[in-house]
């Protein structure tokens, strides 16, 4: 994932890291061309600003570092922020959730209703 949020496929992501070390430049995002975070410090202080601005590929891992944490309402409302903007990704993970009942009571009706919404999102 790019610094603006821009989510690029690996063979992009790749071909652009290799003209960038053939031509001896700095990491750049390869959309806004802003220097490359280095630390993990500055990568969550960016996906913070992202996700603050309501970017649904900044809410996603957001929630996901949540909930990989232990924090499952908080991963819960950063994936409901994500559905509601249309991410499918949300939708399925938020049926997970729904699933396991973890920091939510299980209600399969919601597993169901979220995983027909990431379907039709694709």
């Amino acid at each position: 994932m790019a610094c603006c949020s821009q989510v690029i496929c690996d063979g992009c992501d790749c071909a652009n890291k290799i003209g960038q070390i053939e031509q001896s430049l700095e990491r750049r995002c390869p959309f806004c061309r802003h220097p490359a975070a280095k630390t993990e410090g500055e990568v969550k202080q960016l996906r913070m600003k992202r996700a603050e601005a309501n970017d649904p590929h900044a809410l996603l891992p957001m929630g996901s570092d949540l909930y990989q944490e232990g924090d499952y309402g908080s991963a819960l409302e950063y994936w409901r922020k994500a559905a509601e903007l249309g991410n499918a990704e949300a939708h399925y993970l938020l049926s997970n959730i729904y699933w396991e009942g973890k920091g939510v009571a299980t209600d399969m009706v919601k597993v169901y209703n979220h995983l027909e919404e990431a379907a039709i999102a694709g």
